[in-house]
């Protein structure tokens, strides 16, 4: 008896050793935790934003949006009548006259706008008529504007006449010869005796339409264009 209680002593002992050995060499393992995720600095200033609008919008992080509260609508009395006050400007120690109507403003003539010159100096074979019919004026209006009578038959060259600015125009046709057409100079023309001639037409401009340059000089038998 004594036998047998040693040997499963032994065999007891041996399998309490081996069991030691076997968990001092298991490793215990290392529980693990969920990992925390790493937030970006980026989203750490928008969280900030939306955290500090919250607390403007709400008074307080946690709560939700408050919408502002509309401002309340008056409405007028019809039965209260209101007055404007006329502003009243002082000089001084004397007040002036309040402004009876403020939105009315002086009436403005507009200017008329001639075309024509002031002036007009006289060129050799030009007269008073021949201008009156290039500037579109009364010849009348013209001739009593500078002092001058319808018994003068000559004008000096060089003369200054002032050229009247009213609505007041040529009387009849203004033409004397049709035009465009050709002329040719005969002796003693100048473009300006020319474009008294027919009337309405500008010497310069008979100038330009044949490529002349001051003086302005003109050969006896030429051809020129009249515009």
């Amino acid at each position: 008896m004594s036998k047998r209680l040693i040997v499963y002593f032994l065999v007891v002992s041996a399998l309490l050793l081996a069991a030691c050995q076997r968990t001092a060499s298991t490793p215990i393992p290392t529980p693990e935790f969920p990992s925390v995720p790493t937030i970006d600095p980026g989203m750490q200033g928008i969280q900030a934003f939306a955290t500090q609008t919250a607390i403007a919008l709400t008074g307080t992080p946690e709560g939700g949006l408050v919408q502002p509260e509309s401002p309340a609508l008056v409405t007028p009395d019809p039965n209260v009548t209101q007055t404007l006050q006329t502003p009243i400007v002082t000089v001084g120690e004397t007040p002036l006259a309040p402004i009876q109507n403020p939105t009315s403003f002086p009436q403005v003539t507009p200017l008329v706008a001639t075309g024509r010159p002031t002036t007009y100096t006289l060129q050799k074979g030009e007269f008073p008529f021949c201008i009156a019919r290039r500037f579109d004026v009364d010849p009348d209006e013209l001739l009593a504007l500078n002092g001058l009578t319808r018994a003068q038959s000559y004008f000096t060259p060089g003369t200054v006449l002032k050229i009247p600015q009213t609505e007041k125009r040529f009387p009849g046709e203004r033409a004397l010869l049709k035009h465009p057409t050709t002329y040719t100079v005969l002796s003693g023309d100048t473009i300006y005796s020319i474009a008294c001639k027919y009337g309405d037409v500008d010497p310069l401009a008979i100038a330009a339409q044949n490529g002349l340059q001051p003086p302005y000089t003109l050969t006896v038998g030429t051809q020129i264009t009249i515009p």
